[in-house]
This record gives structure tokens, C-alpha cells and sequence, in this order.
């Protein structure tokens, strides 16, 4: 991933010396297994822990001879420690390092991806609650439908957050898990108690059954659980830019002391960071199918995935921990024009009310399809002609002699009277 979207953390996560220091805590680990197996000596152990180093620079240069990167890494280490060193690497292949060292990687981006989808949902529902009274209107097809409360509308949204936490969550712990089974899977050359030493002091669980890899489809299930919690973020983003648009004015996302909007137009508000993360979704979106991609490998491996996964998990994990931040970030400091949204509420002349128009007329007896007429008629005039649906509905229902309670049927706050019931949810999901 690009440094503009590499926050710091979740960067030295995929670094080449962080990537290697996992290596080599898998390596150690499994020269402490042979050594409480009684299969290596116990020097064996001390030797390797104290003095086994490496540096980037010389993997890489000798790697420039090898043309294979854990062989080069386990050739520089072993040198490094001496006669002792032969015990590094027995017994193993090379993705048995490989995939039990990238598990501690996911689980290390899973605790920083899982917090942020926390905090991003935790600052939705604060939004919510605070604008469960903020009555505005509801838009379906991109028109205007019924109102609303913004606080509502955002309670969709920090569910849906809640269930992509939840995703992530599930997802990561999947991927938990390390092989030491083998070139194929076999245990031939280390029994399962080596592999279950090590994986328990890695905090992973073991492969149930693995071939010469750990099954992709852990790694696929990461990856579309990233890209989902994207989407999420992506609709949320969606909708503020759909507010800020000038035409509507509802709501803009945060606007910095001393940021420009337009290197030409000095006016220029633009919804900047949540484009971005609209950007970044559909990023996300083709690292999943790369996943998926690599789930099928011939037979018992090839190395068809390695190639993908040294670009797609990185910057996966990565993106997202930038669009939860930038999420967060809008979903807390996000600008609410209340009075706007009121203004907004009588673009239609009134129109909006119609159902509970035509239901008024449908409890004092009226059929359907005449009730639906007569309402139909009045709103769209109304909307058409720019004059009051009330006033027009009134003056038809005179003529028809027909009497409704029209401050009822104009009541906006009648549209949230069940609306409690959510916020109750909500209210215990925050707690």
C-alpha cells in the first residue's frame, strides 16, 4: 500500500523485518519443540535463542544466489549462530515457516482492524442517539418519500457496522492457525506434538489438515470479510456525499482549519474523505476476488497464491485500517444542518404525507383504489404546481364531505412514534 494510506501501526505489521522476525520466531519455536521432545540438545535451543540474527540486506543479497527467500533467510541465520544452527529449519518445508509466521502477522492486523471497526460503530451509534429526534426526509429511488430521523438512518448504518465487527472478528480467528505438517501434510518428518508445542507458543490453533499450505480459503474469508466491511463503509460514505451535495446541504463531513477545497475555486467544500473511501472500497472489492482466486491450488500446492497474497493481504488489512480511520473520523466530527433538513421537509408542498393520507381515508371507509386516486391527484398537483398538498386536500375533502383530522395526518413526529423501538436495540448494542 501507498504511504498516503499507511497508517503507522498496521505498516510495521507488513514490513520485510517484521515479516522476517516472524519467520524466525516460528524457527525458534520449533528448535524449543525438538528440544523438549529429546530430539535436539538442549545447547541446541540456548545457541539458536542467543545468537541467531539476520539482517534484511543480507537475506536479500543472499537470496540475489539461492532465488528462493526462506532458504536465504534460514542460510544467513544459521551462519549466524554456528554449529548449533544445523537444528534451525529441521524437519521442516518451507510453508511451514511460511504460513505459520504469516498467521501471526493476520493475527496481529486482526486486533487493529477489529478495534477500528469497534470505534467506527461506536461513533455511529453515538451520532444516532444523539439525532434520534432530528427529523429529516427519507429518500427512496433518490426521491423524496417520508420522513425520517437522521438519528434512525444512522442506526442502519452502525448495526450493519456492528455485524462487519463481528465479521472481522470471526474471520481472523480462522486464520488463527499454523501447519508443521510437511512437505505434504504427512507429519513424515516432525510428529504432531512438534506442530502442537509450537503453534501453542504462537497462540494458534493447529491445521486440522493441511497439505504442503494452509487451505485458502481462511485467507479468502479475510479477505471478502475486509472487503465487506468496505462496503459498509463505502454505503455510509455514499450517503454523506449524497447530503453534502448542494442541492441538499444536510450534512457535510469534517472540514479542516486551513484546508482547501479547490486549488481554483476558493468556495469549494468537496467531500474529499468520504470519496476516498468510495475509492478505496472498490480497491478493496479486487483484492477479494484475488482471495478467492487463490483458494484453488494444484493438488497438494503450487505457488499461484504466494505471488497475490504478497500484495492483497498487505494492503487489504491496511486500507481498511484507513478507511475505519477516515470513517471514524467522518462519523464523529460529521457537520448536521438541522435546519436544512426542515427546509427540505417542504420541498414537496407537503406530498410527502400521502400515505397517511390515503390511510386516513381508508379508516373512514373509502375504498382503496379511490382513496389512492384522490391522494395521488392532490400530491402530485401539489408537487407539480408548487401549491399546498393541505390545502388542496382540504378543499377536495369539503366537496366530498368527507372529515379528517389533517393536523394527525400532517404530523411529522407521527412517522418516529415506533421508532423507540430501534434506538432500544441500539441503545443495547452500545452497552
Amino acid at each position: 500500500m501507498i504511504d498516503r494510506y499507511t497508517r503507522p501501526e498496521i505498516g510495521a505489521i507488513w514490513t520485510q523485518q517484521r515479516k522476517l522476525e516472524g519467520w524466525l520466531a516460528v524457527e525458534l519455536a520449533v528448535v524449543d519443540a525438538l528440544v523438549g521432545e529429546g530430539i535436539a540438545p538442549a545447547e541446541a535451543a540456548v545457541e539458536c535463542r542467543a545468537r541467531a540474527s539476520f539482517s534484511v540486506e543480507a537475506v536479500a543479497e543472499r537470496e540475489r544466489i539461492t532465488n528462493h527467500d526462506v532458504a536465504a533467510f534460514v542460510d544467513t541465520v544459521q551462519e549466524s549462530i554456528g554449529d548449533q544452527g544445523r537444528w534451525l529449519h529441521y524437519g521442516l518445508t518451507s510453508s511451514d515457516v511460511l504460513d505459520t509466521a504469516l498467521a501471526v502477522q493476520l493475527v496481529a492486523a486482526g486486533k487493529l482492524l477489529t478495534a477500528g471497526a469497534r470505534g467506527y460503530r461506536d461513533a455511529l451509534i453515538e451520532q444516532s442517539l444523539r439525532h434520534r429526534e432530528t427529523v429529516c426526509i427519507g429518500r427512496t429511488h433518490g426521491i423524496h418519500a417520508e420522513p425520517t430521523s437522521f438519528g434512525l438512518r444512522l442506526a442502519g448504518f452502525a448495526f450493519e457496522a456492528d455485524r462487519n465487527l463481528k465479521r472481522l472478528e470471526n474471520a481472523f480467528a480462522e486464520a488463527a492457525v499454523g501447519k508443521l505438517s510437511g512437505a505434504v501434510g504427512t507429519y513424515a518428518s516432525l510428529g504432531p506434538t512438534i506442530e502442537a508445542r509450537v503453534m501453542d507458543s504462537l497462540g494458534l490453533r493447529c491445521e486440522n489438515a493441511s497439505t504442503q499450505v494452509v487451505p485458502r480459503d481462511r485467507h479468502a474469508e479475510v479477505l471478502s470479510c475486509c472487503a465487506l466491511a468496505a462496503a459498509g463503509l463505502e454505503r455510509f460514505a455514499t450517503e454523506i456525499r449524497n447530503l453534502q451535495r448542494t442541492e441538499i446541504g444536510e450534512v457535510e463531513e469534517p472540514f479542516g482549519k486551513g484546508q482547501k477545497g479547490s486549488s481554483a475555486m476558493p468556495h469549494k467544500r468537496n467531500p474529499i474523505t468520504t470519496e476516498r473511501i468510495t475509492g478505496l472500497a472498490r480497491v478493496m472489492r479486487g483484492y477479494a476476488q484475488a482471495g478467492l482466486e487463490n483458494v484453488a491450488l494444484w493438488h497438494e500446492r503450487d505457488i499461484s497464491h504466494s505471488g497475490a497474497e504478497r500484495v492483497i493481504l498487505p494492503d487489504a488489512t491496511i486500507g481498511l485500517d484507513y478507511m475505519q480511520h477516515l470513517g471514524t473520523r467522518v462519523g464523529t466530527e460529521m457537520i448536521v444542518h438541522t435546519e436544512r433538513m426542515r427546509e427540505n421537509l417542504g420541498l414537496t408542498y407537503g406530498a410527502v404525507f400521502s400515505q397517511r393520507a390515503l390511510t386516513a381515508l381508508l379508516d373512514r371507509g373509502m375504498s382503496r383504489d379511490d382513496a389512492y386516486r384522490l391522494v395521488q391527484q392532490n400530491a402530485q398537483r401539489a408537487w407539480d404546481q408548487r401549491s399546498d398538498f393541505r390545502a388542496l386536500l382540504r378543499a377536495e375533502l369539503e366537496t366530498a364531505a368527507i372529515n379528517l383530522d389533517l393536523d394527525a395526518v400532517f404530523d411529522p413526529a407521527a412517522y418516529l412514534r415506533n421508532a423507540d423501538v430501534v434506538f432500544k436495540r441500539l441503545t443495547a448494542l452500545a452497552e
